[in-house]
């Protein structure tokens, strides 16, 4: 049988390595197709991909396993858990591949797509453009096909004109960007806050009107400070918690 092929990362080494690995390892997982296969490679054939120790891998599947993602069984190896819940909160370390992770696991819609004029509550992200690609996505449970957020992207049109629509049925507009795009991720911020359901929202999210939503900003940079990315989210408040773990080094 041939097993699961996880991503590639670049460790980062001011984060702990265990972290890092289990949250790129859980972003694949959730990314997987309904074909790849669910047998992951050994605890040795893991660490030697990602670079690391097989104590620290270890220690990842830990991780994925007390989250209920894998099973691991004596003799027979590690399997991904197809029909795992995927809406437990992840710890956030200052990772982008946390945030990848986080925004991975659903099933997504396209809705619409293409070029529109710089919205009113990001034009302060893009003061040097006019016109920005905007990707607007819903998402829903994987198992229970209930909806769980609506995601706008508002992206710079020199990137936008190197994405593939499919590609964001799969991945996360953050793993698009960095890994197919190639543009360097400096640093995400995030601001999440309480706000009541737009009739659209409560459209789209199977709401009722004014029922409690989070409303969450994402926005990403590159090296210069330039914003390549601004995400507007709105998930359902019965269906989402939003973790940041703050550990003293």
């Amino acid at each position: 049988m041939t097993p699961f092929a996880p991503d590639s990362i670049v460790l980062n080494r001011k984060l702990p390595l265990w972290y890092q690995v289990s949250q790129s390892l859980r972003a694949s997982i959730l990314g997987r197709r309904p074909q790849d296969p669910l047998r992951l490679p050994t605890e040795e054939q893991l660490a030697e991909h990602y670079g690391v120790s097989v104590l620290t891998m270890r220690q990842a599947l830990k991780e994925l396993e007390d989250e209920g993602l894998i099973t691991r069984h004596r003799r027979r190896g590690t399997f991904i858990e197809p029909d795992a819940r995927r809406g437990a909160p992840v710890r956030l370390l200052g990772s982008v591949d946390a945030i990848v992770a986080q925004q991975s696991g659903m099933t997504a819609e396209l809705l619409d797509h293409g070029p529109a004029p710089v919205p009113a509550e990001v034009a302060e992200h893009f003061p040097d453009l006019d016109e920005v690609a905007t990707y607007h996505r819903l998402r829903s449970d994987g198992t229970t096909g209930e909806p769980t957020n609506h995601a706008r992207n508002y992206v710079r049109p020199e990137l936008a004109a190197r994405i593939d629509p499919d590609d964001l049925l799969r991945w996360p507009m953050t793993k698009v960007l960095r890994d197919v795009v190639g543009a360097g991720i400096s640093r995400i911020t995030d601001t999440v806050e309480a706000r009541l359901a737009d009739p659209e929202t409560a459209r789209l999210l199977q709401v009722p009107l004014l029922s409690p939503i989070l409303h969450y900003t994402g926005v990403t940079y590159d090296a210069g400070g330039r914003v390549l990315d601004a995400a507007v989210i709105h998930y359902r408040g019965d269906r989402f918690s939003f973790t940041v773990t703050l550990e003293a080094t």
